[in-house]
């Protein structure tokens, strides 16, 4: 048996992909599942229907303004290896589903636009990434457009980000002069053309030895001499690419291609299977006391990282998606929570976007589907013994509050409903005031309220709008003393409100107020953050 976990988890490859919005991220996604043979086609973020039932973006309000704005996950195989690829929201409004997404990944590729460089919600993501000491994969896009010399954007990459950039392929020319890339680790010319239109399926692109004659159908003399100078002046500038210092999180491996043109895709995937780290150890507790858990441990260990509710609208359902952490997973399996309770998982499913099908086994570093009705939440922890705790995973203030109603009134039951369950999604957050009945929501950003708009709408048939509160800030807190935290509350009435966890939270007319009322009461703790208790 242990011999086989180690088989199982050593072929798989579990990983994020970030970027700043419109770098071709989703693009990318899709192409991946079109080289690996999950999809047959790939189309515009744009298409309808059946034609994208496999896409990564599902929701309506993906498909209309043509971005990610919920983590999906798919998997599939590419020869011996199986990948779990996540599919993060580009959006920086959505940058909290971003980084719970990440806790659940071994690695991650940063997808660069090749004309723009590191933008500024890249820079975020990978501070993420850097914090998880989670190693990234540097894919370098849209070379078929006008691009940055590859040396500047090298040297913004090791500027910026204090990584060493090795890479893998070097192209020749941007735009209408690109003609492909040199895989420097054989020397062979990967031959850039554009697909025809109309022709569906994987794209395969011819290579071409460079030291040969029938390189000179590919590139005229100017331009052989120019890629062997380039390369060679490359090559001697930076360093060769190691497996361990990238797994260290000390260099990137950067690839070059064109996502929409399928150009360099198929290499990208293949550099995954090939350097991409197995199921890493993942921290824990376990019976209080301080564990790591390998992946060749015996025991079914996992944790939620996301909730999705209604991904077939006509099931009402609430999916869990559990990162496997250790074991053989069977269905049928009863798992524990570290708060014992027991859960019969005789449904569980792996995901190609919105598509799902049912699981017999699953192994460390898969991402399973465990469908349930608001027993699960984010963050919590799954065992069979039910010791083992993962690190939760936080909430973070949120940045903008509105009060949200419904403009049936006989409906505002059905709106705190709807309101909690997509909080315990992750989607956005709730805060019921002490005093009054006001439901006021918390966002990273606005355009998550036009998410929710659109989804209390279509799964719950609800006509709700949100407008401006008398709150701009938002902590929890927390004291030693219950009689102190009870003078704080009864002296603050009108700031005291609840999340959906029942954890005291005080509401502040802006960001003055939090830290005058901070300092007149220095025995309450005020964070911008929380990890719930599991």
């Amino acid at each position: 048996m242990s011999a086989d976990l180690a088989r199982e988890a050593a072929r798989r490859r579990t990983f994020a992909i970030i970027s700043h919005p419109d770098a071709g991220k989703t693009t990318l996604t899709e192409n991946l599942l079109l080289a690996g043979g999950a999809i047959r086609a790939a189309g515009a973020v744009r298409a309808r229907g059946e034609q994208r039932r496999t896409r990564s973006d599902w929701m309506k309000i993906e498909r209309e303004r043509g971005i990610s704005v919920s983590a999906s996950v798919m998997t599939f195989e590419f020869g011996d290896i199986l990948v779990n690829l996540l599919d993060t929201p580009g959006h920086e409004d959505f940058s909290e589903d971003t980084y719970r997404t990440l806790t659940a990944a071994d690695s991650a590729v940063m997808v660069l636009d090749a004309a723009k460089g590191i933008e500024p919600q890249t820079l975020k993501l990978f501070e993420v990434c850097r914090l998880r000491d989670i190693p990234i994969i540097t894919f370098i896009n849209k070379m078929d457009r006008e691009a940055q010399d590859p040396l500047e954007l090298l040297d913004e990459i090791s500027s910026k980000l204090a990584l060493d950039p090795a890479p893998v392929f070097w192209p020749q020319g941007s735009g209408q002069r690109f003609k492909g890339m040199t895989d420097l680790r054989t020397g062979e010319f990967v031959v850039f053309e554009r697909p025809v239109p109309g022709i569906n399926g994987a794209i395969t692109h011819e290579r071409v030895d460079l030291s040969g004659n029938a390189i000179a159908s590919v590139l005229d003399a100017d331009e052989q001499a120019e890629m062997e100078a380039s390369a060679e002046l490359v090559q001697g500038g930076y360093p060769a690419f190691d497996v361990a210092s990238y797994r260290e999180g000390h260099m990137t491996p950067v690839f070059f291609g064109s996502a929409l043109r399928q150009f360099g895709v198929r290499e990208l995937l293949q550099g995954l299977a090939d350097y991409a780290p197995s199921p890493r150890p993942q921290s824990a507790t376990v019976k209080d006391s301080a564990a790591t858990i390998e992946a060749e441990r015996a025991e079914v260990t996992g944790f939620v990282f996301k909730i999705q509710a209604n991904m077939d609208p006509n099931h009402r359902d609430r999916v869990a998606m559990v990162r496997l952490a250790s074991g053989r997973f069977q269905r049928g399996m009863r798992l524990k929570t570290a708060s014992g309770r027991q859960i019969g998982v005789h449904n569980p499913m792996m995901f190609v976007g919105q598509d799902r099908g049912l699981t017999d086994e699953a192994w460390a570093g898969d991402v399973i589907g465990i469908p349930n009705h608001g027993v699960l939440r984010v963050g919590d922890s799954l065992s069979e013994s039910g010791t083992v705790r993962f690190s939760g995973i936080p909430n973070f203030a949120p940045e903008i509050l509105r009060r949200c109603y419904v403009r049936d009134p006989m409906k505002a039951k059905h709106l705190r409903k709807a309101l909690q369950g997509l909080s315990e999604e992750g989607v956005t957050q709730l805060f019921l005031p002490v005093i009054g009945s006001d439901l006021i929501v918390g966002a990273v950003g606005p355009l998550q309220f036009d998410v929710l708009v659109e989804r209390i709408g279509a799964e719950y048939g609800l006509d709700v709008a949100f407008e401006p509160c008398p709150y701009n800030g938002v902590r929890w807190i927390a004291a030693d003393s219950a009689t102190d935290m009870e003078n704080f509350a009864e002296r603050n009435k009108m700031g005291m409100a609840v999340d959906i966890d029942d954890a005291p939270v005080f509401l502040a007319k802006n960001s003055w107020e939090i830290g005058y009322v901070a300092e007149k009461f220095p025995k309450i703790r005020f964070t911008a953050t929380r990890e719930r208790t599991l």
